[in-house]
C-alpha cells in the first residue's frame, strides 16, 4: 500500500484537445460528468468512439477540486500509451504510469497503472476509471475486483464497449447510470462482419484471396491458438512478410511497434490483441470465428479494430467460420443494431 498521496499541483486540470468533441460525444460527455458526482457510471461506448476523450471532463473536475484520479487499464502496453496521450491533453499535470518494469515513481496528479498495480493505493482515489473492466484479467476476478474497490473511496467509472453480467446487473439495480454512445467520432457505421461458412480447407483459399484484396492496408488475422498462429505464421511467411503475436511473444511491444510503422503489413495474433491496439486503416479477419475460445465481447471487440481510422472509416471485417453458431450471428445482428440506435 502506497504512502498518502501527495496533494495536486494547481492548474493541473486545464487540458486541451486537438480536435472537439463531436455533439454525441458531447452529450455523453457531459452525462457522465453530472453523474459521476453521485454514482458510479457505465459509459458504453463502441470500439473507436473516443471513450477517453469522453471521460476527460469528469477528471477535470476531480483535479480542480484537489481529488486524486486513477486511470485503470489491464494491460501493461496500453497504460504507457494511455499516459502519453493524457500528458498531452493535461499538460501542465505529473502524469505517471505505473506497471510492470514502472513502479519508481508512484505518485502523480493523475495515475495511469494496470488493475493489479491498485493494490498500492488503497482508498487513495476520489475518482477510478476502469477500462475495459470486462476483459481479461480483471473479469471474474474477485481478488482484482476487491483491490479496485479498497483503492477507490468515491465513484468508478466503467469504460467498455461490451459490458458484462456484473456491471448491467447493477444498472438494473439502479445503483449504476448507464450511458451509451454507438457512433464513431467520424459518423460512418461500424463495419458489420461478413461471415464465410465452409470447411476449413476452402476457408483457407478464402483467407488468401482476402489478403490479396486487402494488400494495400494493415491486415490483422485473429486465430483461436498459439498453435494455429505459429502455423500460419510459418506458412504465411513464405509468401509474404508477416508478424505473430501471442501470449507466448517475449517482445510483444517490439512486434506492434513495428506493425504500426508497416502501410500494408499482416499480423497474425490471438485474442491478446483483441483490445486496446489501434492499427489505422486495418482490415480483420478472424479465423474460425465459431471456436469455443471466442465470446461475444472477444468477437465484437476484435470486430471493432476496423474502421476506426478518418482516412479509412469503413474497414473490412471478415468472420470464417467452419460451422453455423448461434453467438457468431448474433455478435454480427449487434453490430448491426447498434447501427441503427446512436445514443441512450
Amino acid at each position: 500500500m502506497a504512502e498518502k498521496l501527495e496533494d495536486i499541483h494547481a492548474d493541473c486540470s486545464e487540458y486541451t484537445m486537438q480536435y472537439p468533441l463531436t455533439k454525441f460525444q458531447e452529450v455523453v460527455s457531459k452525462e457522465c460528468q453530472m453523474h459521476i458526482r453521485t454514482q458510479d457510471v457505465l459509459l458504453e461506448c463502441v470500439c473507436g468512439a473516443g471513450k477517453t476523450e469522453m471521460v476527460l471532463a469528469s477528471i477535470a473536475d476531480a483535479l480542480n477540486e484537489n481529488r486524486k484520479v486513477c486511470f485503470a487499464i489491464a494491460r501493461r502496453q496500453v497504460v504507457l500509451e494511455l499516459s502519453e496521450r493524457l500528458q498531452i491533453y493535461f499538460k501542465k499535470a505529473k502524469i505517471v504510469a505505473v506497471c510492470g518494469g514502472h513502479t519508481d515513481v508512484l505518485d502523480g496528479d493523475l495515475i495511469v497503472c494496470t488493475t493489479h498495480q491498485l493494490y498500492r493505493y488503497q482508498g487513495q482515489f476520489s475518482l477510478l476509471i476502469l477500462d475495459e473492466p470486462d476483459a481479461f484479467p480483471y473479469r471474474g476476478d474477485e481478488v482484482l475486483h476487491g483491490i479496485a474497490q479498497h483503492a477507490c473511496i468515491g465513484h468508478v467509472i466503467y469504460l467498455t464497449a461490451t459490458p458484462d453480467s456484473y456491471l448491467l446487473s447493477k444498472v438494473k439495480e439502479g445503483t449504476m447510470r448507464h450511458i451509451v454512445l454507438n457512433k464513431r467520432p467520424h459518423g460512418h457505421d461500424l463495419p458489420v462482419p461478413r461471415l464465410f461458412i465452409y470447411p476449413s480447407i476452402i476457408l483457407f483459399y478464402v483467407l488468401l484471396r482476402w489478403i490479396n484484396e486487402h494488400a494495400c492496408n494493415p491486415r490483422i488475422i485473429f486465430v483461436p491458438t498459439i498453435k494455429t498462429a505459429k502455423r500460419f505464421g510459418y506458412i504465411l511467411s513464405t509468401l509474404m512478410k508477416c508478424y505473430v503475436c501471442t501470449s507466448e511473444s517475449e517482445n510483444r511491444d517490439t512486434i506492434i511497434h513495428e506493425f504500426k510503422q508497416e502501410t500494408n503489413g499482416i499480423m497474425i495474433a490471438t485474442t491478446v490483441l483483441e483490445r486496446g491496439v489501434t492499427i489505422p486503416k486495418a482490415d480483420i479477419c478472424v479465423w474460425h470465428a465459431n471456436h469455443s475460445v471466442f465470446d461475444e465481447a472477444g468477437l465484437i471487440q476484435m470486430a471493432g479494430r476496423a474502421g476506426r481510422s478518418f482516412t479509412s472509416p469503413e474497414g473490412d471485417v471478415l468472420f470464417l467460420c467452419s460451422e453455423k453458431t448461434e453467438l457468431v450471428q448474433f455478435c454480427k445482428e449487434k453490430i448491426e443494431q447498434a447501427n441503427h440506435v446512436c445514443i441512450v
